[in-house]
C-alpha cells in the first residue's frame, strides 16, 4: 500500500507540472513538449488530476480555451506545491555539501548591463547551480514572482508599486543623453531634458518602466518626447546609436555595456536631475527558498554600487 501511495503521489506531482506548463504555454502540444511527454500523456495526466480532485480544470474544446475558475484555484496551489518541491530538492542538495538547482532571474532591460555583478559572484560561490536570466518588463517580473515562474527580479524599487515582495536596494540609476559629437550640444557639460526632447530620439517602448520614467521627467520639464524609433531591447538602441544619426536617453549603467561609441558623447541630463532605486525583489514568503536565500547572502549592494560608479564614471555626492 505504501508503495502505491508513493507512486500515486509522484504521478500527482507530474500532473501538477503538466497543468503549470499548460497554463504557461496555452497550447497542449507546446505544453507537452515543454514537459518532454506526448500530448496524449499530458491530456491524460490533467484528466486524472480532474478526476482525483473532482472538478473540471480545463475548459473543454479541441484547442486550449483557458482554465475554469476551479482550474485557476488548482493552478495556484499547483504552483505553490511545485515551488515547495523545488525548495525541498535544493535544501537536501545543500545539506549534502553543495547547493544545486536553477535560479530564475527576471531583469528589466535597463538593468541588464550590470546583472553580471549579481550572477557572477553567485555562480562562483555555487558552481553546481544554473542561472537563467530573462529580459522582462517590470510588470512581467511581478507576475512571474506571483506565479512562481521566477525566483528573483531585478527592477525599479521606488517608481511604481511593488506588492508581496521583499526588496534589496543595489544602486541609484542616473540618466545620460547619448548624442552625436557633431550635434547641437558640442562642448557642453550637461543638457536639459527640454533640450533633449528636440533631438531625433530612439527610446525603449512604453511598456518598459524605464521609458515611463523617462517620459515622466520630460513631462516635468514641460515637454513631450516623440521618438522615431522604439524598441524593448538595449542592443537595438546601441545599433541605432552606432549606425544611425540618433540620440537616446540611457541609464548610466548602460554605458558599462556600450562603452565609448565612436562619434558619440554622453552628457548628464539636468533640470531635473532624478535618480531611481534599482534592486532585487524576492517573494515575501517564509521560509525563503534555499537558492534565493543563497543569492541574497552572496550579493553585496556596496560592491554592486561601487562597481557601477567606477565603470560608468559616475560618483556619489
Amino acid at each position: 500500500m505504501l508503495a502505491d501511495v508513493t507512486h500515486n503521489g509522484a504521478l500527482l506531482i507530474k500532473h501538477l507540472e503538466y497543468l503549470s506548463a499548460l497554463s504557461r504555454e496555452k497550447h497542449f502540444a507546446r505544453a507537452a513538449a515543454a514537459c518532454q511527454v506526448t500530448q496524449p500523456t499530458l491530456s491524460a495526466g490533467i484528466k486524472h488530476l480532474e478526476e482525483t480532485l473532482g472538478v473540471l480544470i480545463v475548459e473543454r474544446g479541441q484547442r486550449f480555451r483557458g482554465l475554469t475558475p476551479e482550474g485557476e484555484r488548482v493552478l495556484a496551489w499547483a504552483q505553490r506545491i511545485l515551488a515547495d518541491v523545488q525548495s525541498l530538492k535544493q535544501d537536501v542538495s545543500e545539506s549534502r555539501g553543495g547547493l544545486t538547482g536553477r535560479l530564475k532571474l527576471g531583469v528589466v532591460p535597463a538593468a541588464l548591463p550590470m546583472v553580471a555583478l549579481v550572477t557572477t559572484p553567485f555562480a562562483d560561490r555555487y558552481p553546481e547551480t544554473t542561472t537563467t536570466v530573462l529580459s522582462l518588463s517590470s510588470k512581467e517580473i511581478q507576475r512571474g514572482l506571483d506565479d512562481f515562474d521566477l525566483d528573483v527580479g531585478l527592477t525599479y524599487l521606488d517608481n511604481e508599486p511593488l506588492v508581496r515582495v521583499r526588496t534589496v536596494p543595489l544602486y541609484r540609476e542616473r540618466y545620460l543623453l547619448v548624442t552625436p559629437n557633431d550635434g547641437p550640444f558640442t562642448g557642453r557639460k550637461t543638457v536639459t531634458w527640454r533640450e533633449a526632447s528636440t533631438l531625433r530620439l530612439a527610446l525603449l517602448t512604453p511598456d518598459m518602466q524605464n521609458r515611463r520614467i523617462i517620459d515622466t521627467h520630460f513631462t516635468e520639464a514641460g515637454v513631450t518626447a516623440r521618438p522615431q524609433i522604439e524598441t524593448n531591447a538595449i542592443v537595438t538602441l546601441e545599433s541605432q546609436l552606432r549606425l544611425g544619426s540618433f540620440s537616446s536617453v540611457l541609464p548610466a549603467t548602460a554605458m558599462t555595456l556600450l562603452g565609448n561609441i565612436p562619434g558619440m558623447c554622453s552628457l548628464p541630463l539636468v533640470e531635473p536631475e532624478p535618480t531611481h532605486a534599482v534592486g532585487l525583489i524576492v517573494p515575501d514568503r517564509d521560509p525563503m527558498t534555499p537558492i534565493v536565500s543563497a543569492l541574497l547572502q552572496i550579493t553585496s549592494p556596496a560592491y554592486v554600487a561601487g562597481a557601477i560608479d567606477r565603470a560608468a564614471g559616475v560618483y556619489h555626492d
